[in-house]
């Protein structure tokens, strides 16, 4: 099983200024992160390519693994260390064959239920979320809360990440709720040193 960090940020350019995805990943290995994903849903596939190529190099120069987000060829392709996926992605076992026994793998999931099918597949993890209210992707599906990652997290024998309007404030009892890795986008895109966000998460205990 590959371990994850206590951190699992994910770019959104939009939230960081228009900063590049590279930009983003520099910023988030100089506060320490060790795994990112790059989500991106509006460029082209020659111009994601390209961006996820430069962003896997500073992330390696960085020390960290990058995971792209839903494009399992594109991870191929530009030696990224794995994909996450969703429902309507790629199933995970076709993804597997592209990115070989060693990539990491992860699947998306909105209730204890999915996630324990989820828990079936040959991934390395499961997400499940959105934990609270947010106004980033999965804003027109309800909360799941923590009661969810707490049955979510005993019934699956995968490592949880919790994804979904997680700050700060609320991260610890995500982690006491039974969370391995938090899934953060808003509070560390906005955050006015980014580099510096990401240190403070890593400061806490699971």
């Amino acid at each position: 099983m590959i371990g994850l960090p206590l951190l699992y940020p994910i770019t959104d350019r939009g939230l960081a200024g228009g900063l590049s995805h590279a930009a983003i990943v520099g910023l988030l290995c100089r506060g320490g992160a060790t795994l990112v994903q790059v989500r991106e849903k509006t460029m082209n596939d020659a111009e994601l390519f390209s961006a996820v190529r430069d962003a896997v190099r500073v992330a390696s120069e960085g020390g960290a693994r990058l995971v792209v987000n839903d494009r399992a060829d594109v991870a191929a392709l530009s030696g990224a260390s794995g994909v996450h996926l969703g429902e309507r992605d790629l199933p995970a076992a076709d993804a597997r064959r592209i990115l070989g026994p060693g990539s990491l793998i992860g699947w998306s999931t909105h209730s204890v239920e999915e996630a324990v099918a989820a828990a079936r597949l040959p991934v390395d993890y499961v997400a499940l979320g959105p934990v609270f209210a947010t106004s980033h992707a999965s804003a027109a599906r309800e909360p799941v809360g923590l009661r969810a990652v707490q049955e979510a997290a005993e019934a699956i024998d995968l490592p949880l990440v919790a994804i979904g309007g997680i700050d700060i404030a609320r991260a610890q009892e995500v982690l006491s709720a039974g969370a391995v890795s938090l899934a953060v986008i808003g509070d560390i895109m906005s955050a006015r040193d980014i580099a510096a966000r990401v240190a403070s998460y890593l400061e806490m205990k699971r």
